[in-house]
């Protein structure tokens, strides 16, 4: 008689979305991709005109209504108005790591929705005053911003 072969034990993960995500957004360094088609009008740590001020993400060109899609997956955590940034989206991909799409014409998405890299999340616009059509893109890690052409693809 044969013996059967003997199943070998299944690996269940137990973490939830956000700590398997954490690992891959880090590694994902260099390649994300581009949340508009467009332009980069500002770019990180340009000086703001006529203030002492510097842009603490990247300023990217678009017409309104055009899709901005996010940049890897992760769980929208805001997404609303907020002063100085107009309509805006954050996702949270974990360990700290949170993108702000602002200035949007439109919001897609609700607090506590999973979205995957590359879904549509917001529409370009202008919203929060004084802008051109566009989006404003900001990566944070734990808190403190970095500069978003590091994580780009180019």
């Amino acid at each position: 008689r044969k013996a059967s072969p003997v199943a070998s034990p299944r690996t269940v993960s137990t973490a939830d979305p956000l700590e398997r995500a954490e690992k891959a957004f880090a590694a994902a360094k260099g390649k994300l991709p581009r949340p508009l088609r467009g332009e980069t009008r500002h770019r990180f740590n340009d000086s703001r005109d006529g203030t002492n001020l510097r842009w603490r993400g990247v300023d990217l060109a678009g017409s309104v209504g055009d899709a901005v899609t996010a940049v890897f997956r992760g769980q929208v955590v805001f997404s609303d108005w907020l002063r100085g940034f107009g309509l805006i989206t954050i996702v949270d991909h974990g360990d700290g790591y949170m993108t702000l799409y602002g200035h949007a014409d439109a919001l897609l998405k609700n607090p506590g929705d999973w979205v995957e890299g590359g879904e549509i999340l917001a529409r370009a616009g202008n919203s929060g005053g004084g802008y051109q059509p566009g989006i404003y893109f900001e990566l944070r890690n734990k808190g403190v911003v970095e500069n978003p052409r590091l994580w780009l693809a180019r």
